[in-house]
């Protein structure tokens, strides 16, 4: 297009009493390519707003502080029509005064695909978050590599496999958020995978190796985007995703309040807020006595934190463990709890995963943790065998082992089995084992412990003297037993470091973790270990 045929509006002002029209030319197109991304074309923007998506400026506007934006790359692949930015913005800004990245992907420029130059802005974006340790926000609505540039982007050593290895790099190091506001396909999926936090955008976001037309060309499985690799989908059964939004709005809120509550790197501590009491203080009413009788986590929960301070993580999946942030006296931490109403808080292969990851998040962003511990043990049948119960359990108790962040165990009731371990219990370095007067520590519960030792004897006293004779017997080894776990012996005995009501459980956490915040953070001198994944 001829120079005098190109929009003049951009930040370049073209001057006709100018010396070099050379370089008013140079200004008139700096200002056409400029103008190219500052706003969607029209057609585009009506499908955006079709599918209630906001332009990928605008997202960015939501996510960083007023005036703080600056931008790498816009005019990238400003010769070529049709390609503004190359279809990713990438640059640095603060988040309430916090500086951070983002590279954000944009929908209106051939679905937000990949080329070449769009890979570089991307390497290059990561490799800043490497030099410098700021945090990434990763804005994702991409359909994927265009494949017409699949030899410039894909196999090379800067080519997208470099994105993955940077952002293995970074993980631990900074944090990575991730909202989904659209389609992450093909290896794009995996851009998501590497960060700390998912939020996907019901509706619109999607993740998946293979479409459901690959599917059905490739192994003849007919199948819906949404059954395939939708938001929902993501965050209530395979667990990938780990909030749902409802809008573009919605997905950078909750980013943002995810990231004040997690340090900018690995080298700092997580803000301090103002402190503020709990909403419903606890008292010793509030855990019923009875281990059999399920209760809500989330009560015990909202009466230790912080009023509204409770971020929770993955709620819609493996609901039988509880995890998220909250605020103790103003300063984070991270709640890892077994909730009886789901599932009677037991221990499964997905519960195990989940508590891992999140524990391994705590213990490199410098946020001590507490473990609120009412569990039976781990589910046990061949069904859950065949899934790799055991694998995925060492998995949670390596990650309770190898954490250096402060850690409090808290047996609220019951603490069966592995589960006690699983629950950082005393053998894992706690710096404190804390009971309730309802708490319970055994290999297992009384029932089953009377049962599994006792089984001949029971049947031959109910064979030779009848059922009023085989319940005494069971009642009076029941006795027994609880006798041999009563929760004073444990405390005579050392096991536990203190045994409270209910209503001292806050004020106690608080000065607990606050002389613990000094603890070394050293565990074992090798490479690296070897989880079980």
């Amino acid at each position: 297009m001829p120079s005098s045929d190109l929009p003049t509006q951009g930040p370049f002002a073209v001057d006709s009493l100018g010396d070099d029209p050379r370089v008013a030319d140079v200004r008139t197109r700096l200002n056409a390519a400029w103008a190219a991304s500052d706003r969607a074309p029209e057609k585009a923007q009506a499908k955006l707003d079709a599918q209630g998506k906001i332009y990928v400026r605008d997202r960015i506007a939501l996510l960083f502080d007023e005036g703080s934006f600056v931008e790498d790359g816009r005019f990238a692949n400003a010769l070529q029509e049709g390609l503004p930015a190359d279809g990713v913005v990438t640059g640095r800004g603060t988040v309430d005064g916090r500086p951070a990245i983002v590279i954000a992907n944009d929908p209106t420029v051939k679905a937000g695909s990949w080329g070449s130059r769009t890979v570089e802005k991307i390497v290059r974006a990561t490799e800043m978050a490497l030099r410098e340790e700021l945090p990434v926000f990763w804005f994702v609505d991409s359909a994927g590599a265009r494949i017409t540039d699949q030899v410039e982007m894909f196999p090379g050593r800067r080519g997208a496999g470099r994105i993955f290895h940077n952002q293995v790099a970074l993980s631990g190091k900074v944090p990575q958020i991730c909202c989904l506001f659209g389609p992450s396909a093909a290896g794009g999926a995996y851009i998501p995978s590497f960060c700390d936090l998912i939020i996907m955008v019901e509706g619109n976001a999607s993740m998946y190796l293979g479409s459901p037309r690959m599917a059905e060309m490739v192994v003849g499985e007919k199948v819906t985007l949404e059954e395939m690799g939708g938001a929902r989908m993501h965050c209530t059964v395979s667990g990938v995703g780990d909030l749902l939004a409802q809008d573009d709005v919605e997905a950078i809120e909750l980013a943002k309040l995810y990231f004040s509550y997690v340090p900018g790197s690995w080298r700092d501590r997580p803000p301090s807020y103002h402190a503020e009491g709990p909403s419903e203080p606890l008292t010793k009413h509030t855990v019923p006595e009875r281990e059999s009788v399920p209760f809500d986590i989330h009560t015990v929960i909202e009466g230790l934190v912080d009023e509204d301070s409770f971020f929770e993580l993955k709620p819609l999946w493996a609901a039988e463990l509880v995890i998220g942030f909250g605020r103790m006296d103003g300063e984070t931490v991270g709640i890892v709890a077994n909730n009886s109403m789901v599932k009677g808080g037991v221990l499964f292969t997905d519960s195990a995963d989940k508590a891992a990851r999140f524990i391994w998040l705590c213990d490199a962003f410098n946020i001590p943790l507490i473990y609120l511990a009412d569990v039976p043990g781990f589910m046990i049948g061949s069904e859950v065998e065949r899934g790799g119960i055991i694998r995925h359990g060492a998995k949670m108790v390596s990650a309770v082992s190898s954490a250096t962040v402060p850690q409090v165990c808290v047996v609220v009731r019951k603490a069966y089995g592995a589960g006690l371990y699983a629950m950082a219990g005393p053998g894992f370095g706690p710096d404190a084992t804390i009971a309730l007067p309802t708490a319970r520590i055994a290999v297992m519960g009384p029932e089953a412990a009377v049962n599994a030792v006792y089984a001949n004897k029971i049947a031959e006293v109910e064979r030779s003297e009848g059922s009023e004779a085989r319940d005494a017997f069971v009642a009076a080894r029941r006795a027994e037993y609880e006798e041999d776990v009563d929760i004073e012996r444990l405390a005579a005995d050392l096991v536990l470091d203190s045994i409270i009501e209910a209503d001292e459980l806050r004020s106690d956490l608080i000065r607990r973790l606050s002389y613990a915040a000094r603890r070394d953070r050293h565990f074992s001198e090798r490479r690296r270990s070897v989880p079980p994944v």
